[in-house]
C-alpha cells in the first residue's frame, strides 16, 4: 500500500512538473504572434521565401507561415480570413480583392519575366520569336503535328496571364483547351514543367522556378521565348482589411510590407539567385519605380499592374500614406 502510494505521489510531482514546463513553454511562445501569408507556388518553389521568413523573423516578434498555392486559392483563403494578407502576381485578381474590401495597402515589391519553354529540338521553331508569334505557330503544329502544349490550368496568376496571352494572340480559351495537343495539368508551376518536360512539351513559366528547376537538373527543357512585354511577370502584396475580418493580424500584415519594401527587403529580392544561376530570380521594383531608374520597365509596370495610375488607389490605403510616399 505505502509502495502505491510512493508512485502515486511521484507521478502526480512528474505530471505537476510537465504542466509547468509546458506553461512556460506556451508562455514563451505567446510572446511572438502569428503571420500567415497566402502567396503563389512559384514563390514557394524558388525557395525565396525561405530567406524571407528567415530575414524578417530574425528582425521581429513575428512568426510567418506561408500558405503556398496558386493566386485564385491564394486570394481564397485571405477572403475567407484563413490569411492575414496576400504575396500574389495578378493585377486583374488584386484589383477585386481591393474593390470588394479584402484588403488594403497593396504594394508592388518586385518582378521578373515569364517564359514560353519547350524541348531543346524545339518542333514549332518558336526560338527568338515574338511570344504571340509563338504561340501561333505551337497551335499550327501542336494540331498538325500532335506537339503538346501544357497549361497549369490552376487559376493561378500564371494561369491568368497565360490565358490573356492566349486570347491576345487571337485564340478562343474554351475551343482550344478542349484540342487534344492542349493539355491541362491542374498542378503548381513546379510539377507543371514536370509534366512538359516528360512529355517533351511547351509551357508557359516564371522564370524564377524555370531556372531552379533547370538548374537542379529536375527538367531539361530550354528557355526560348523570353523577352517581350506581354511577358512581364509583377509580384504585389496586399494586407487584409481588418473591417471584413477583425481577427487577422493586421499590424503585423503592415509589418511584413514594410520589410518587404525596405532596403533590407529589397535586397533580398535583387541578390537571391546570383551565386546559383548567376542572374538573380526576382528583381527588386521599389526604387524602380520611385526614381524611374529604367524608363522602360517602369512603364510596363505600370501598364500591366497599375489601378487608374496608382499601384494602390488612395480609397485602399487604409491610412498609411508613409507606404506611398514619393
Amino acid at each position: 500500500m505505502q509502495k502505491n502510494f510512493i508512485i502515486w505521489i511521484t507521478a502526480l510531482i512528474f505530471v505537476a512538473a510537465f504542466s509547468v514546463a509546458g506553461t512556460a513553454y506556451y508562455a514563451g511562445s505567446a510572446g511572438r504572434a502569428k503571420l500567415v501569408v497566402s502567396t503563389t507556388t512559384s514563390l514557394y518553389d524558388t525557395e525565396l521565401l525561405n530567406t524571407i521568413e528567415d530575414q524578417f523573423e530574425a528582425k521581429y516578434l513575428i512568426d510567418v507561415y506561408f500558405i503556398s498555392v496558386g493566386t485564385g486559392l491564394a486570394i481564397e483563403h485571405a477572403e475567407r480570413g484563413d490569411a492575414d494578407m496576400i504575396l500574389v502576381h495578378s493585377p486583374t485578381k488584386e484589383l477585386l480583392f481591393l474593390e470588394e474590401g479584402y484588403g488594403v495597402c497593396r504594394k508592388i515589391i518586385a518582378y521578373n519575366f515569364f517564359a514560353i519553354v519547350g524541348p531543346e529540338t524545339d518542333q514549332s521553331n518558336i526560338e527568338d520569336l515574338s511570344p504571340i508569334e509563338a504561340l501561333s505557330s505551337i497551335v499550327e503544329v501542336g494540331r498538325r503535328e500532335g506537339i503538346k502544349w501544357v497549361s497549369r490550368g490552376d487559376d493561378s496568376g500564371t494561369h491568368a496571364k497565360e490565358r490573356g496571352l492566349w486570347t491576345t494572340a487571337g485564340f478562343n480559351w474554351t475551343e482550344i483547351r478542349n484540342e487534344g495537343w492542349f493539355i491541362e495539368a491542374g498542378a503548381g508551376m513546379g510539377k507543371t514543367l514536370q509534366v512538359a518536360d516528360n512529355l517533351e512539351a511547351y509551357t508557359f513559366a516564371d522564370m524564377g522556378t524555370y531556372l531552379k528547376y533547370s538548374k537542379d537538373g529536375i527538367i531539361s527543357l530550354a528557355a526560348l521565348v523570353t523577352e517581350g512585354e506581354e511577358l512581364l511577370n509583377v509580384y504585389s502584396v496586399i494586407a487584409g482589411n481588418q473591417t471584413r475580418h477583425s481577427g487577422i493580424n493586421f499590424d503585423g500584415a503592415i509589418t511584413f510590407i514594410k520589410f518587404l519594401v525596405s532596403e533590407e527587403g529589397q535586397r533580398i529580392f535583387s541578390s537571391f539567385g546570383k551565386n546559383v544561376y548567376g542572374q538573380s530570380l526576382f528583381y527588386p521594383a521599389v526604387d524602380l519605380l520611385k526614381h524611374n531608374s529604367s524608363p522602360t520597365i517602369s512603364q510596363w509596370i505600370e501598364n500591366y499592374a497599375f489601378f487608374r495610375g496608382f499601384e494602390c488607389p488612395p480609397e485602399y490605403q487604409d491610412d498609411h500614406p508613409e507606404l506611398y510616399a514619393s
